[in-house]
């Protein structure tokens, strides 16, 4: 299958939640919320029990490079831009903090392309997990990118460019990781990281701060619609 096809339809999830935000869809909001709840299990649930044992298997200093993915996303989402969170931005923030953000996420957008394409350099099977794992936060980061720039008083314009940008580091993500070696060598561990990182420490803190009880069971929803997801997709691949 065409890692880049997948990595365009991801893409566009960065649209669709940076729409939402930029039109007041309410309604598209509270749905998109959910959706970073359930991604957020649907994530953990590929990296811990898919992409790490798998990138262990095929190198043995994996760990550094898992290691160093979750390390890289810290620092560019919370050090580099300790503004940033997922969700929607309902405070308003300074001009340089939008962009700051948008800098930061273009290193994790980047390496959801590298995920894609690892994922079927290796199988069918966990590109198309990977891809959904992807394509599952791209919405709900879509709104943070449009509302934080909308925040920082940029134009509408300007937050739903935000988001193309997103969407076009991913997909540069798959074009360079065919392109260069390491990064083909190392992507499958780096992505397990990114991804550990972006479910664990951006989308699970995230709806702990909510009240009522949708988000969080969504979360067990989400991991338990991993072990189905897995089922389909093999009969899928194997058909």
């Amino acid at each position: 299958m065409n890692a880049l096809l997948f990595a365009v339809v991801a893409a566009l999830g960065n649209l669709v939640g940076g729409y939402a935000v930029v039109r007041h869809e309410r309604r598209s909001l509270d749905v998109i919320n959910l959706f970073l709840a359930f991604g957020a299990g649907f994530m953990l649930a590929v990296a811990l029990l898919e992409v790490m044992p798998e990138a262990v298997n095929r190198r043995a200093d994996a760990p550094v490079f898992i290691l160093a993915g979750y390390l890289a996303v810290h620092l560019a989402q919370h050090v580099l831009a300790p503004h940033f969170h997922f969700g929607e931005e309902t405070h308003e923030v300074s001009p340089w903090q939008g962009w700051s953000a948008l800098l930061g996420l273009l290193l994790h957008t980047f390496f959801d392309g590298v995920a894609i394409a690892s994922g079927f350099g290796v199988s069918r099977h966990l590109g198309i997990l990977l891809f959904l794992a992807v394509f599952l936060h791209k919405l709900p980061e879509g709104v943070a990118m449009a509302s934080v720039m909308l925040a920082g008083g940029q134009g509408r314009g300007r937050a739903l460019g935000s988001v193309a940008l997103l969407g076009a580091a991913t997909i540069l993500g798959v074009i360079f990781t065919g392109l260069i070696a390491p990064l083909a060598a190392h992507g499958l561990a780096l992505s397990a990281g990114v991804t550990i990182y972006v479910a664990a420490s951006n989308l699970v803190p995230e709806f702990q701060t909510r009240r009522g009880w949708k988000m969080p069971a969504m979360f067990f929803v989400g991991a338990a619609a991993f072990f189905v997801t897995r089922l389909l997709v093999e009969m899928a691949v194997a058909g």
